[in-house]
């Protein structure tokens, strides 16, 4: 059974092909650009060239993939059709099983964020490769880009409200990943993966305080003036528009996520998140 990775050299990706050798298996790396992954060539993994926009290279990196990890990709605007160019592919080389990282209830989701997981479900609903769709909720590392400005200030900025996030490590949802592509009976299953703690901001709050030995507050704002500080510490308008966007449905409960799917499929429980903060800061 050949196992393989579509966007591997990205964060989430390299980890799942960590979890793969770990289990004892040679997994295939799709990438754009090789020589971000040498030192996974130089493991043993079988390096594949291919951007999800590029047809033909898809064709070439898919031949005799038995299974397939589809990252969701990273261009707003463009990732539905993108993504719909992995799975023709897929569905061309016989692939037996594609796994999709999406986000939970992508169905109903209200989030801008949501949109284009939604675009690619529709398309995986219509095609004839068989899937399973990995509706991760967030990422701890989510919170990272604005970690020590946090612990600095002693002020974590948010337009959550008293919402609950039911996060967990990036690590967590890639042994989620690795599981479902090596083992059977995934096929046509939808898992809703969050963490254990279900945490509102000002709980977020008290983790960074307690991973940085420095007291941190939550200040909670209006989604536009939450916005505003985004773009203010250097992010893009469309980037600070959709997080602040996410916040809101924090707020709404739309990334509360309590299946149990995440622990089921690790075997464990997920990383409490000032685990994760703690390891950021040292």
């Amino acid at each position: 059974m050949t196992v393989a990775i579509a966007g591997a050299s990205g964060q989430l990706g390299r980890l799942v092909v960590e979890e793969l050798l770990r289990a004892g298996e040679t997994p295939v790396a799709i990438v754009r650009d090789p020589q971000k992954v040498a030192d996974l060539a130089e493991r043993g993994v079988d390096v594949r060239q291919a951007a999800y926009g590029d047809a033909a290279a898809l064709d070439r990196a898919l031949a005799g993939v038995d299974r397939l990890l589809l990252i969701s990709g990273n261009e707003f605007g463009e990732r539905v059709g993108q993504h719909t160019n992995v799975i023709r592919a897929a569905e061309r080389a016989g692939v037996q099983l594609l796994a999709y990282t999406s986000i939970p209830g992508a169905t109903e989701n209200p989030l801008i964020l949501a949109q284009e997981h939604r675009g690619t479900e529709a398309v995986l609903a219509e095609s004839t490769v068989p899937y399973t769709l990995l509706r991760n909720s967030w990422y701890w590392e989510n919170y990272l880009g604005g970690l020590a400005h946090a612990v600095e200030s002693g002020v974590l900025h948010g337009a959550a409200g008293q919402g609950r996030v039911a996060g967990a490590s990036r690590a967590d949802y890639a042994a989620a990943a690795a599981r479902v592509l090596t083992t059977d009976g995934h096929e046509g299953r939808v898992y809703e993966l969050g963490g254990d703690e279900r945490l509102t901001y000002a709980e977020l709050a008290q983790a960074i305080s307690e991973a940085a030995g420095k007291p941190v507050r939550y200040e909670n704002l209006a989604e536009a003036d939450y916005a505003a500080v985004l773009e203010q510490a250097g992010l893009p308008a469309v980037y600070a528009k959709a997080l602040a966007d996410a916040d809101t449905g924090i707020a709404a409960g739309v990334l509360d996520v309590d299946s149990g799917d995440l622990q089921k499929l690790i075997g464990r429980p997920s990383t409490p998140a000032v685990e994760v903060f703690r390891a950021a800061l040292s």
